[in-house]
């Protein structure tokens, strides 16, 4: 395995914050989503404190699915990507319309 270039250690760290981030948002949403009836509803302690662990074993569990799926996906998009060339690139196309291209 080759060294990775700098773009590439960029990629991975933004990828990783990414996927934290994201992951963080949806555990905490997910929770709200299920304990929030504890809030709005008169419910019995036990009750309450059931859909409290309910929601914080959903969230555990719906963050590390988001992690592992942002980031098992990310070598496969990063693979998309076109090889980096050095230097300058020469167009594909005419640069004018109507003309055709100098090495055809």
């Amino acid at each position: 395995m080759g060294r990775r270039s700098q773009e590439d250690r960029d990629a991975v760290t933004v990828e990783i914050g990414f996927a934290l981030v994201s992951a963080a948002f949806l555990a905490a949403a997910a929770f709200v989503a299920v304990a929030a009836p504890t809030v709005y509803l008169d419910l019995p302690r036990t009750a309450e404190h059931l859909l409290d662990r309910i929601g914080a074993v959903v969230a555990a569990v719906v963050f590390v699915a988001r992690l592992v799926d942002v980031l098992w996906g990310f070598p496969r998009r990063g693979s998309r990507r076109p090889a980096a060339t050095h230097g300058p690139q020469a167009p594909s196309q005419p640069s004018q319309p109507g003309r055709t291209s100098p090495d055809s």
